[in-house]
């Protein structure tokens, strides 16, 4: 099966990788990696943990966010024309995103998982294709698990949202490596040829684009779809 190219309705895609498609021709600029705080940390247990404290997110609340990370399916519309929302989101990097599961009620939040494909700057060798587990979703932050090659334990992402004057402080953090008995002893292999330091820099950019680029369609789309303005 053939991914959407630009030139098609960007609605939907296949559940799993089959290839790049193209990046929609949208006007944002993405914002620098020196808009952002970022670096590595090499933690005491053998894990590494990449971390991110990004520039004011303007126009955005905690509210907004964690709304959007419980809708990421569906379209937005700009400029009379329809796009997949998580396309939207970074428009180079972006592949796929469905909820896997939901819980018990049909809603998103903790217990219910996500599936991710994104390709990190672009690049063949640093494609994830995960589906994630939600540890906490609210206003006050995000946690989820993404699984490893089909195995979980080996990734965590965490993010903190804050009100700031006029938006959100936005901090989060990529944790690579397993802190138990047998991921621990994994954690080297996986750090040198699984997810290497070039991939993880690759995410720090990629983060910081795609949370810059909330400033550009999250206050518009949230008002659309609840009617609540920040």
């Amino acid at each position: 099966m053939t991914l959407l190219s630009v030139d098609d309705d960007p609605i939907t895609y296949p559940p799993r990788y089959t290839g790049l498609p193209v990046p929609l021709p949208l006007p944002f600029e993405l914002k620098p990696v020196s808009s952002a705080d970022s670096g590595v940390d090499h933690l005491p247990d053998g894990r590494t943990r990449y971390w991110i404290r990004h520039d004011l997110v303007r126009g955005v609340t905690p509210a907004m966010l964690a709304w959007w990370f419980a809708h990421l399916e569906g379209t937005i519309t700009y400029g009379g024309r329809r796009y997949n929302r998580y396309r939207f989101w970074h428009p180079g990097d972006h592949v796929h995103a469905s909820y896997a599961s939901r819980r018990s009620d049909g809603s998103i939040g903790p217990g219910a998982s996500i599936r991710l494909i994104e390709v990190l700057g672009r690049k063949s060798s640093y494609v994830v294709d995960t589906i994630t587990h939600i540890e906490r979703l609210d206003e006050g932050g995000y946690v989820h698990n993404p699984a490893f090659h089909g195995f979980s334990g080996f990734a965590r992402m965490e993010y903190d949202f804050a009100p700031g004057p006029g938006g959100t402080y936005y901090e989060n953090c990529l944790i690579i490596g397993g802190s138990g008995p047998l991921t621990g002893l994994l954690s080297p292999l996986i750090t040198r040829f699984a997810f290497t330091a070039e991939k993880g820099q690759a995410w720090l950019r990629h983060n910081i684009e795609e949370v810059g680029m909330f400033e550009n369609f999250l206050p518009r789309l949230y008002h659309e779809e609840t009617g609540r303005t920040a």
